[in-house]
């Protein structure tokens, strides 16, 4: 590469990225002159530009978690920025549309009217064939952003394989949420821990927010791709609060060690190959919800503490408390001789089928 030509090629990266800076800067100088938060008026921006579009790809493109896209939208629906509605090919899916008669451009119009204006009165500067050139390169860097976003999140944080924590000061209680799970998912207590959690990941590194006592891990779309068998989670929560766990998505292998935790309930979406779970001795009553196929659920509670299973969907094997059934299903429920009087148990719950569910209490 000649020396003109390697300074030209840096001069427009540079201003690429200027650019990009410049853009962000934007969004925040037009969301103070519009009341909004820089946030609320990307998404905006967003329908304004590409049209409907799903809760799931918002979340992709302003890097919140599930949970936090699921307020924001509420947030801007209750303002009457948008709406959502069920797909009208797929009835699975949600989208989300500017309202009708909202007042989202009257909040954001001129801002962006005057900036679109002047981006125009530049481009028809240059004829078609520069126009074409010039648009061929503004896609393919964003492409290119996007593919970094992409690695920056498979690659483990420096110092470690993705190493997270939260510190505990101030929170009362924890709420973990997996929206979407890894291919092998640990979950142990630890009385000594002094953060909130403590979490490491092998293969790809997930989104992770702490917001007070929540902690939300989240597999980008596009990282779900990826080799499933590669993705691997660690948590370590600490026992110094209680703690309410659901797990979304489905996993390969999901063991749970949750001996020494104050449990406030545990809720497991989507199905797994192997689910197994050490349930810690209950302050109270304890749900523990089972939702999706399973080949094998095994559940282990304390010596001593009482425990009801309602099997919702079919199960080929249950085996409760020494009691073994085959090929059982049809709304079967099970439940230890003392536990309408008990102030400690677990009410289990398992819908979908599983070939083998297995209830009953450790060995001390």
């Amino acid at each position: 590469m000649d020396g003109e030509r390697e300074r030209l090629i840096g001069e427009l990266v540079r201003e690429v990225r200027q650019l990009g800076g410049l853009g962000a800067t934007f969004f925040r100088a037009a969301a103070g002159r519009t009341g909004m938060n820089a946030t609320d008026q990307q998404v905006v921006d967003i329908l304004r530009t590409t049209g409907p579009t799903t809760p799931g790809r918002l979340a992709e493109l302003t890097g919140l978690t599930t949970g936090a896209t699921a307020q924001m939208l509420g947030r801007l629906e209750r303002d009457g920025l948008v709406r959502r509605e069920r797909d009208p090919e797929d009835g699975r899916r949600v989208l989300v549309r500017l309202a009708a008669g909202g007042d989202a451009t009257a909040k954001m119009g001129p801002a962006f009217e005057s900036v679109g204006r002047a981006l125009a009165e530049t481009a028809a500067r240059y004829d078609d064939e520069q126009l074409t050139v010039l648009l061929g390169f503004v896609q393919r860097a964003g492409a290119v952003y996007g593919e970094e976003i992409d690695r920056l999140r498979a690659v483990p944080a420096a110092g470690g394989a993705g190493d997270l924590s939260a510190p505990l000061d101030g929170v009362e209680s924890g709420r973990l949420v997996f929206s979407s799970w890894a291919s092998r998912l640990r979950l142990r207590a630890d009385t000594g821990l002094d953060v909130l959690y403590r979490a490491s990941f092998t293969g790809p590194v997930p989104d992770v927010r702490a917001d007070g006592g929540t902690v939300t891990v989240r597999y980008p779309r596009r990282l779900r791709l990826f080799d499933r068998s590669q993705h691997g989670a660690e948590v370590v929560l600490s026992t110094a609060v209680p703690w309410r766990i659901e797990l979304q998505g489905g996993a390969s292998e999901v063991v749970a060690e949750l001996a020494g935790l104050d449990l406030a309930g545990l809720e497991v979406k989507g199905g797994a190959s192997s689910f197994r779970v050490d349930l810690p001795d209950p302050l109270g009553a304890v749900p523990v919800r089972i939702a999706g196929g399973a080949s094998e659920i095994r559940v282990l509670r304390p010596p001593g503490v009482a425990a009801r299973i309602r099997l919702k969907g079919w199960a080929s094997q249950l085996t409760f408390d020494g009691q073994t059934f085959g090929s059982i299903g049809s709304d079967a429920w099970l439940q230890s001789p003392d536990y309408e009087d008990a102030t400690r148990r677990y009410d289990i719950e398992v819908s979908g089928g599983a070939n083998d569910v297995t209830v009953i209490t450790s060995p001390g």
